[in-house]
């Protein structure tokens, strides 16, 4: 199957192959979560653009709302162009089906390239009473998915699905703020001809140097960054890089190591597994809001808006819910505290973030 632009730079692209899947495509894949947040007609705009600059991996999910009949809209009549990963958070095979025929109805499409369970808080196999890996081995014999895939946000369920031979892609968070732990899933894939899909490559958000970010993750030749984008200013970043990738040199290295100083230790990812709040906080914003205020445009954090979803915080109902559901194993009752009176102190003057 040619999934290939056309165009003749096409050919000057850094590539990647997932794993035993076959699977190569540019090294820039489209994370269609942001898409969600804006309308049809713009979303069919920045996918279709950024399938005509060569990128031809587009990554959703059941869970994001919109979002994958966003794409199935920019990719009718074209299906064979591209690949698209989605992803079912399904608990049983009855909602495993109900999931695979929503998102084939919304993709408008009869097959998904790669069908992923969707950060399960462990790692699915035959046998094991759910009955979701036969399932998802049913939907491949049947044509309507050719790869299982898997996301997660836990290093010891992300171990055992390499382990396990049981899958063909693993998702898992990387960027340069990764762990050794982290990297090292990245050549057990390898070894094991996984192909390797890093998702938060901008660490949702608090990494604002793409150039950074890419020159990181070209250093792994079997790993596939997914960004997420919802502006066309941003898609155009990446878009550039395709011609003129990114290399690692002493100034990125610098500005790598400058960013892990002020990003050590604990802090929220903006996952959004926490969510929903049953007080109404809206925690993957508000927990990691003193870095937001510090690392985007402080003005933006500021408003009334903004400041209306931070005092909700003092609803919290100290429930222990988020901090249960986090797959970081964060305090987040205390991370949303500790954010909140920062946030007072800068409405208050007493700290500058300028």
């Amino acid at each position: 199957m040619d999934k290939k632009c056309g165009k003749a730079r096409y050919k000057k692209m850094e590539m990647v192959t997932l794993g035993k899947t076959g699977i190569t495509v540019n090294k820039n894949g489209f994370g269609a979560l942001p898409i969600q947040r804006i309308s049809a007609e713009d979303a069919v705009k920045l996918a279709r653009k950024a399938y005509d600059a060569g990128i031809t991996f587009f990554d959703t999910a059941r869970f994001y709302t919109d979002s994958e009949e966003k794409l199935g809209e920019a990719f009718e009549g074209m299906r064979e162009k591209v690949y698209i990963a989605t992803k079912t958070a399904a608990a049983n095979a009855e909602e495993f089906w109900k999931q695979l025929e929503t998102s084939l109805h919304n993709l408008r499409t009869d097959y998904i390239d790669i069908y992923q369970f969707h950060n399960p808080s462990f790692c699915p196999k035959p046998g094991d009473g759910t009955g979701l890996y036969e399932a998802m081995l049913e939907a491949k014999a049947q044509g309507k998915i050719r790869h299982i895939g898997i996301t997660n946000h836990r290093l010891a369920v992300a171990e055992e699905a390499i382990a396990s031979g049981l899958y063909e892609t693993l998702q898992f968070p990387f960027c340069y703020l990764a762990t050794d732990k982290d990297i090292a899933l990245v050549e057990k894939c390898r070894e094991a001809g996984m192909g390797f899909i890093a998702m938060k490559a901008l660490s949702g958000g608090l990494i604002t140097n793409s150039k950074a970010a890419y020159a990181f993750e070209a250093q792994y030749e079997n790993v596939l960054p997914i960004w997420g984008v919802q502006r066309e200013s941003e898609l155009d970043e990446f878009i550039s890089y395709i011609s003129n990738p990114p290399v690692m040199t002493e100034e990125i290295a610098a500005i790598i190591e400058k960013d892990k100083e002020e990003l050590s230790g604990d802090f929220c990812r903006g996952c959004g597994y926490c969510m929903p709040c049953p007080a109404g906080i809206e925690i993957n914003n508000c927990a990691r809001m003193s870095l937001l205020l510090r690392r985007s445009p402080s003005e933006l954090q500021l408003t009334e808006e903004v400041q209306a979803k931070m005092k909700k915080i003092e609803n919290c109902l100290h429930c222990n819910k988020c901090k249960s559901k986090c797959p970081y194993g964060l305090d987040t009752p205390a991370l949303l505290a500790r954010n909140y009176e920062d946030y007072k102190r800068v409405l208050a003057g007493e700290v500058s973030v300028k």
